[in-house]
């Protein structure tokens, strides 16, 4: 069990962020982060929020290195493709003659 010792000041923000944030995933870590500062146990707060116990782990790990701020970072995986070099070349050769179909494109792709 992780213990963190939350004031007034980040409950009240905690509260605030879990509903008005931007992005879904801030949200659910502020929900989850808000039920714990309210003391309710970690198996129930992943069943009210629906993430694992790991997950919720991590978010609290989040909280207590960096605060609410932290709640905030999104580090989304992004992988890049190996055709994103050729992006120019293949936008302008399909704008010049669309492919009829995603076999022609695919093949144009590869030659």
């Amino acid at each position: 069990m992780i213990r963190i010792v939350f004031t007034e000041d980040e409950i009240e923000q905690l509260r605030k962020e879990r509903f008005n944030n931007d992005h879904p995933r801030v949200r659910r870590k502020m929900e989850a982060v808000f039920l714990k500062s309210q003391g309710i146990s970690h198996q129930k707060i992943g069943e009210m929020v629906g993430v694992t116990q790991n997950t919720l782990q991590n978010y609290l790990n989040q909280y207590k290195s960096g605060g609410i701020e932290a709640l905030m970072d999104l580090n989304f995986r992004k992988p890049i493709s190996p055709l994103e070099e050729h992006r120019t070349i293949i936008e302008e050769d399909f704008n010049k003659v669309p492919p009829a179909t995603l076999i022609e494109a695919a093949a144009r792709i590869k030659k």
